[in-house]
């Protein structure tokens, strides 16, 4: 059907990655396809010297790879989903969601095998305020600090000692084979990973049927189900990626369980839920949970927050 596919995706190791494993996924599926890789060089891999909640605005890491579909100069692009705000471009559709990595954080250190060892005042490196959230919540006593950049560029900065520990998506760390000599999960009930957190998502352009049938072997339903909830509850809370926001889905005893949760940012306060029913519902049971954590208090929590954005 397509002699060549041109694949947009950001410059990062990990980008490459995750492009790269769609590319070899559909050359297994078409042999003799040709795919081209065009590194696109987004805003939020401009600006490294600002922490990200400071940048402001959606869509960070991927308006300038929408542009770049929208202008017909690539067929598809390959996203972190996590990074892919809730309201998509006119034209614009993720219509294809792979099965999903694993979706929990992970604190890395040279010197300390886990959070509790930690020193008091011990500096720990981070991008995300619902990180920052929730580790101040557990341990008050920690020093956040503001650590951007590419994945090994983070690792990097740990080994060389500007940091006791920092905390990286454990999603990354498979996928390039990377980490530090302590590797110490942060799972829930306790540490809730950000939404839709490990999961990749194909976009393209809504009218390219063809495309779309091209690459439906790659949909994964239940990962798409957990995904459609969890954007759905982030879409209700009307919260970025650079918001204390968590959450997750999962199949338990044949229903989709949705929980969230909105932290402040100091991490003192910490207001979580769940819901359960089909996962026919999955947008509507994520709607339904962001209304449930606005009503226990999440509201005044992220009005405080974007009042000092």
């Amino acid at each position: 059907m397509f002699k060549k596919i041109r694949i947009a995706t950001r410059g990062s190791k990990l980008a490459l990655w995750q492009a790269n494993y769609i590319a070899s996924c559909l050359q297994q599926r078409y042999p003799g396809l040709e795919v081209e890789l065009v590194k696109i060089k987004t805003t939020g891999d401009k600006i490294l010297d600002v922490p990200l909640a400071k940048v402001g605005g959606k869509g960070l890491f991927v308006k300038e790879i929408e542009e770049s579909l929208l202008q017909r100069e690539t067929d598809l692009a390959v996203h972190s989903m996590k990074d892919v705000p809730t309201f998509l471009p006119e034209g614009l559709k993720v219509g294809i969601i792979p099965k999903r990595e694993v979706n929990i954080d992970v604190l890395l250190s040279e010197t300390y095998p886990d959070l509790l060892s930690l020193p008091k005042g011990a500096k720990v490196g981070t991008s995300s305020l619902r990180r920052q959230a929730q580790l101040l919540y557990l341990r008050p006593d920690l020093k956040i600090e503001s650590l951007r950049g590419n994945l090994d560029t983070r690792i990097r900065k740990l080994k060389e000692g500007q940091f006791a520990a920092i905390v990286v998506a454990g999603a990354g760390l498979a996928r390039l084979e990377m980490g530090a000599r302590y590797h110490f999960e942060l799972t829930p009930p306790e540490f809730y990973p950000a939404v839709a957190q490990g999961a990749l998502g194909i976009e393209y352009l809504e009218e390219r049927k063809d495309l779309e049938e091209f690459l439906s072997f790659l949909d994964h339903l239940p990962t798409r189900y957990e995904v459609l909830a969890e954007r759905a509850f982030l879409r209700g809370l009307e919260g970025g990626c650079q918001v204390p926001i968590g959450g997750y889905a999962k199949f338990e005893d044949n229903q989709l369980v949705v929980r969230g949760l909105v932290g402040d940012l100091q991490g003192k306060t910490l207001i979580k839920a769940e819901v359960r029913g089909k996962y026919q519902a999955a947008e509507q049971l994520g709607t339904e949970l962001a209304e449930i954590i606005l009503n226990k208090g999440g509201k005044e929590i992220l009005e405080e927050i974007y009042q000092q954005s």
